[in-house]
């Protein structure tokens, strides 16, 4: 584990879609995650509907708290447009964002439950290089 790693950090968004909104999120969080994917720092962002339960998943990984700072004054309009369709239910924080990031997160999620997991161990695969090589 490389000191770049235990900065390292993985959030997953929780959140319930207003009523009626589906669609509206569903196009929001695409322009969101096609904005982040041409000029965000974030290593990697995957989102899932679950329709039945009006709740969406998403998640996302950072080098560090830096580059938390960097999306979030990046893509704040996205965000604003996600937001309109839903509302934070839960935010779960993995890794140890500095204080600054921390502060932003709790002001970000309103009534929204937080919870913090400080990372133990891993590893990331992606990135340079070739599988099997």
């Amino acid at each position: 584990m490389t000191t770049s790693d235990d900065a390292i950090l993985l959030f997953h968004n929780t959140m319930r879609i207003t009523d009626g909104h589906v669609e509206g999120f569903r196009e929001a969080i695409a322009q969101a995650v096609g904005f982040a994917e041409r000029h965000g720092p974030q290593l990697m962002v995957e989102v899932f509907v679950d329709e039945r339960r009006m709740t969406a998943h998403s998640f996302q990984l950072f080098r560090d708290s830096d580059a938390v700072r960097a999306h979030w004054k990046l893509a704040d309009p996205y965000i604003q447009g996600v937001m309109e369709h839903c509302r934070v239910e839960r935010f779960e924080v993995y890794g140890e964002p500095d204080d600054d990031v921390l502060a932003g997160v709790r002001a970000g999620i309103g009534d929204g439950e937080l919870a913090i997991a400080p990372r133990t161990a891993g590893f990331l695969r992606f990135g340079g290089g070739t599988a099997g090589a």
